[in-house]
């Protein structure tokens, strides 16, 4: 055997001394005190290592190292992370780390059907923004498990997309304007039928305008299937390193500060009281514990030390400067003019839609009738599939490193591209106004509260389906204040921009070819759609479908970004060193890994189910949605899965190991 390999593994993670490999102890399945598993430092009882090797053959021996060596790296990954993202809190806690995901999603969710509801023709009908408000939250839940469960199987919550609002807007301006309304004193003078008979005739007008964004979302969105399953963003990714990463997830925080600025312009005292209010809850006293009263078969009823702060700052902050506000509100401190600053600070702003919502209602595809299909729609609406595709990816590389995962592999990456185009799919059949896509202000939630479990976003998932039907109730959180929705959008943006700017760690910040990459894309990425959003008439040309997609593309930051960054990282001359990408292959899979240890890396992104059975069928590795998928990789990942073989000298287990058993 080679004495030389424990050493070459050393040399490929730094971070791991040699005198922990050597030093290793069993590692067992922590249960923490409040009943969760935390697979933390440690291996899960499933990957883990029996010591006792004298019976075993070198193949068992073989993986028992690769779980080894799997189990150090992963401990790096996770760094103080208190759930990762195979670990599993108690389920009420996962309960209430879901419900913080809802309430950190719901402000942009919200705002897109009350956004559509002037075009659509229901401004002051608070009852059909309700019924919209109800679908999109339960098509945001079923998505999210889709995407957990199926898809690229990170904690990442799935829910409507800003993307497809612009050529939404664009199709609905182009049906023309809304019939006038008629006045409440004529309407309530008019006899029982010809009331219903203005009822139909207003609903059968939004349900119309609606089933032309069903049929252009759905249509469109076959494109995000087919370039997710057939593995067309797989083979990007192969040319996709650290510097089209870095200013791709930086520019999806920093071109989201229009919306924190908007909401929390309501009235910033408010806004400020929610950030300073995180700060102080996930920063300043996130390592103190609140004492509870726990209960476990080995101890009993016992005194355990409870991580509230840390694990729910958002919660906590939401719910105090609400509070606050709703005072402020009884007491008329806040004004009762709308043209008053202050005001949008009030908590009885939407009490309307509380007011008119139904207890129970379950959204179901069709509700508003049979889709339509228009050409300019679906072209229109294939723009915001191609943004969306390019941020997902992204967002993507985002959560998989604030969870304590490794990069995502090409397989992964594809499923989560064509769940996400399912899942436009089916917010088109129900009707949502809108598509899906990966939502980065929970992956800046992940920052914050240090848990990245898998299993608390599928909670959350769970919660949405529910808020969407029983509607009276999701209806009471669309009533806190806007400064208050804008003061946590400040924190969770500045997390997912930190992230994306934690990603250059890899590259040689001192060579002036990496300073102008990352520069230029990132600074561009605020001027090529700042001027087009002013100058969209100078795009033309001479087909209005391929201005609309143009247009759309070129107003996305992170898309001029990111595509800048990846043409100019590709075509500059550079060494894999200086641009960070033989570092960030070695550190989280590359080529010269041994197969067996990437393979247990990696093993979070497989099928909670059936992967023995599919095994069995060697076939299914040519399928680049296949989680034994062994093509083209991207750069952090390997190029090609190639199977242990004997000859290569990561597959050998090291003498010290086997004299130590």
């Amino acid at each position: 055997m080679d004495s030389t390999t424990n050493s070459s593994c050393v040399e490929l993670y730094p971070s791991i001394s040699e005198d922990k490999s050597k030093e290793y102890t069993n590692p067992i399945e922590k249960i923490e005190e409040n009943g969760g598993t935390s697979h933390g430092p440690e291996v899960s009882a499933a990957n883990g290592v029996d010591l006792e090797m004298g019976d075993l053959n070198s193949n068992r021996k073989d993986r028992d190292y690769a779980k080894r060596e799997a189990a150090e790296i992963l401990k790096e990954l996770r760094g103080d992370l208190t759930y990762a993202i195979d670990d599993v809190p108690p389920w009420y806690t996962c309960l209430l780390l879901g419900f913080q995901h809802y309430l950190t999603m719901f402000g942009a969710t919200v705002a897109i059907p009350l956004l559509l509801a002037e075009p659509l023709c229901i401004k002051n009908n608070y009852l059909a923004q309700g019924e919209l408000i109800g679908t999109i939250f339960a098509v945001s839940g079923l998505v999210t498990l889709f995407q957990t469960t199926f898809g690229v199987r990170l904690p990442i919550v799935q829910g409507g997309t800003f993307s497809f609002l612009g050529p939404a807007l664009a199709i609905l301006g182009q049906v023309g304007e809304c019939p006038a309304e008629v006045p409440n004193d004529v309407f309530q003078n008019m006899t029982l039928a010809e009331q219903e008979e203005v009822i139909l005739n207003q609903t059968e007008v939004w349900h119309s305008r609606m089933r032309i964004i069903q049929g252009s979302i759905m249509v469109a969105s076959i494109f995000e299937v087919i370039v997710g399953f057939s593995g067309i963003v797989g083979i990007m990714l192969k040319y996709i390193g650290p510097m089209t990463i870095a200013p791709t997830i930086t520019l999806v925080g920093l071109s989201l500060f229009g919306a924190a600025s908007d909401f929390s312009s309501g009235h910033w005292g408010i806004a400020f009281l929610t950030i300073g209010l995180m700060a102080l809850f996930s920063q300043y006293i996130a390592r103190f514990g609140i004492p509870f009263c726990g209960f476990s078969k080995e101890r009993g009823c016992h005194r355990i030390s409870f991580p509230l702060f840390k694990m729910f700052p958002v919660i906590l902050s939401i719910m105090v400067s609400w509070a606050f506000a709703a005072i402020l509100t009884v007491t008329n401190v806040f004004p009762t003019d709308p043209n008053e600053y202050g005001y949008l600070a009030r908590t009885d702003l939407r009490i309307g839609v509380l007011r008119e919502s139904a207890w129970i209602r379950v959204p179901y595809p069709g509700q508003w009738g049979i889709p339509t299909i228009t050409i300019a729609g679906i072209f229109g609406m294939l723009a915001g599939v191609i943004s969306s595709i390019f941020e997902s990816v992204g967002d993507y590389y985002a959560c998989a490193r604030l969870s304590g995962a490794p990069p995502p592999p090409v397989h992964a990456i594809n499923r989560g591209i064509g769940i996400e185009g399912l899942g436009c799919i089916l917010a088109g059949a129900f009707g949502s106004g809108s598509g899906t896509t990966s939502y980065g202000e929970n992956i800046g939630a992940l920052g914050i509260t240090k848990v990245g479990s898998l299993r608390a976003i599928q909670f959350g998932g769970a919660l949405m389906i529910a808020m969407g039907m029983f509607a009276k109730f999701g209806a009471l959180f669309v009533t806190i204040p806007d400064p208050i929705v804008g003061g946590m959008f400040c924190v969770m943006f500045a997390m997912v921009t930190a992230v994306g700017i934690s990603n250059l760690q890899f590259v040689n910040l001192n060579s002036s070819r990496n300073l102008f990459v990352i520069g230029f894309s990132i600074i561009m990425g605020f001027i090529i759609p700042f001027w087009v959003r002013d100058n969209e008439s100078f795009i033309n040309t001479g087909v209005t479908e391929i201005d609309q997609i143009l247009i759309v593309l070129l107003e996305t930051n992170m898309f001029v970004g990111g595509f800048l960054g990846f043409i100019l990282d590709n075509s500059i001359p550079g060494s894999d060193e200086d641009r960070g990408i033989a570092q960030w292959r070695n550190k989280y899979g590359g080529a010269n890994q041994d197969p067996a240890i990437t393979e247990e890396i990696l093993r979070c992104y497989e099928f909670p189910i059936g992967m023995k059975f599919l095994r069995k069928f060697n076939f299914l590795r040519f399928f680049p949605m296949c989680p034994m998928f062994n093509g083209c990789g991207c750069m952090a990942c390997c190029c090609k899965r190639e199977s242990p073989s004997i000859d290569n000298k990561y597959t050998t287990v090291p003498a010290e190991f086997i004299e130590k058993s």
